[in-house]
């Protein structure tokens, strides 16, 4: 703590560990502090008596049926990881992956009509597919192409349309696609959560499906997105072992890190227990500097144990299935997410559930019914809600850069998840 360091990261999150390892490969001298004592924020893995401490109080033990607390690992905000995203290119670049095992996900499934429908993989599931008809499925066939040949560099593949300008609309109305398939397209595909792409420039879209279907083809699996073995709480603490090896500094279980300001509201330290370091940069979550951040949404959650898969998925073991906001008559989508013991993150034979979306109510189990009621027998739920923050602050004045949950992205990890300046 007498030292002086060029970043102190507040919280051993995702995103704050992520950088923490980024910058200590980049030379600087990092101290990671955290005031839990343990890793991962809120996007820790917790076993079942954490589970159940967390949730049920620490009175209540889980049922014995439910098997052994340590082979769980529940992730508190879940998310897949897309193949071909940058965050691949980060954990193969910093060579992080000698920390981790990854697994494909067995499938991505979106909600039409009632039902649920695999995203197609490949051409033979697409003309088998029930979510168009024979003629629509023309249409789209010559939009993928579209979509497929389409590069940002080079004025041929464009066919006239300038995608910085025109919008998704414009484009998809030129193709004649129907309203269930624009759904289909933009939710499960281009994974926006709201329809307010439609109005926006198209190349964003256009680049998200592009995304979509190079993931597809990176591990040749039922879907484009991997997975941690063991849950997603692995990945800070990789991130925090890349960071120890190229020097960085960690301090779990520091009550009170309190950031200090000189006099022109710049960050200058932060002080623990009477102690203060001093450093040039502050990286933290929104905990740390509560005065920063304003609060932009909230998250309906709910976590659910189940004896077998999601039905009506082809017994898959591991699932993301969108519901479009169309389908449910709301303003957001809703999204499950499952993952069982051949992700080691439940003991043999048990499965875990996610439905999570943005919150538009104060009532997650009222909220989360449609998505709860997919997944058949549950045999423990429990539900939470959470705030989202931005940071409110010019982090060219006060050298402070806060972390922040995208809304689009909270359910996956994906090329947009690393946008951050320093």
């Amino acid at each position: 703590m007498d030292e002086e360091y060029d970043v102190i990261v507040l919280g051993t999150g995702l995103k704050e560990c992520i950088l923490s390892g980024l910058l200590s490969v980049d030379g600087l001298k990092v101290l990671h502090m955290d005031q839990n004592d343990y890793y991962g924020g809120e996007s820790t893995s917790l076993n079942l008596n954490q589970l159940w401490k967390r949730f049920r109080g620490a009175d209540e033990k889980p049922p014995e049926g439910l098997g052994s607390s340590k082979e769980y690992n529940v992730d508190m905000i879940p998310k897949f990881i897309i193949a071909n995203g940058n965050l691949v290119r980060v954990l193969i670049h910093t060579d992080v992956t000698k920390y981790l095992n990854f697994k494909a996900v067995d499938g991505s499934f979106v909600y039409n009509k009632g039902k649920i429908c695999k995203v197609p993989a490949n051409d033979v599931e697409a003309l088998k597919s029930p979510l168009m008809g024979l003629f629509e499925k023309r249409r789209a066939r010559k939009f993928f192409i579209y979509v497929q040949d389409y590069e940002e560099n080079d004025p041929k593949s464009h066919e006239g349309l300038d995608l910085t300008k025109v919008t998704a609309r414009k484009i998809i109305s030129k193709y004649g696609l129907e309203d269930d398939t624009i759904d289909f397209i933009g939710h499960a595909l281009a994974l926006h959560q709201d329809d307010s792409y439609l109005d926006q420039p198209a190349l964003d879209f256009v680049k998200r499906m592009k995304l979509y279907a190079e993931s597809l083809a990176r591990f040749q699996g039922g879907s484009p997105y991997i997975y941690p073995l063991y849950g997603l709480g692995e990945l800070p603490q990789a991130f925090a072992r890349l960071s120890a090896v190229y020097g960085g500094t960690y301090m779990l279980n520091k009550p009170e890190c309190k950031v200090e300001f000189d006099a022109d509201g710049k960050a200058i330290g932060v002080t623990s227990e009477g102690e203060t370091a001093k450093c040039k940069k502050i990286v933290c979550d929104p905990s740390y500097l509560p005065d920063k951040v304003k609060k932009v949404g909230k998250v309906a959650r709910a976590i659910c144990i189940m004896s077998h898969p999601i039905p009506h998925t082809s017994d898959s073991h591991s699932v993301q299935l969108i519901l479009p906001q169309k389908q449910l008559g709301r303003k957001s989508d809703m999204y499950l997410f499952c993952c069982s013991y051949s992700h080691n993150v439940a003991p043999k034979g048990k499965y875990i559930a996610f439905v999570s979306t943005e919150a538009e109510t104060d009532k997650p189990e009222v909220e989360l019914k449609p998505g709860v009621d997919l997944l058949g027998s549950v045999e423990e739920i429990f539900y939470e809600t959470y705030d989202r923050y931005v940071p409110t602050n010019d982090s060219g004045v006060d050298h402070c850069f806060i972390s922040t949950v995208s809304r689009s992205r909270h359910h996956i990890l994906n090329q947009h998840y690393l946008h951050c300046k320093l």
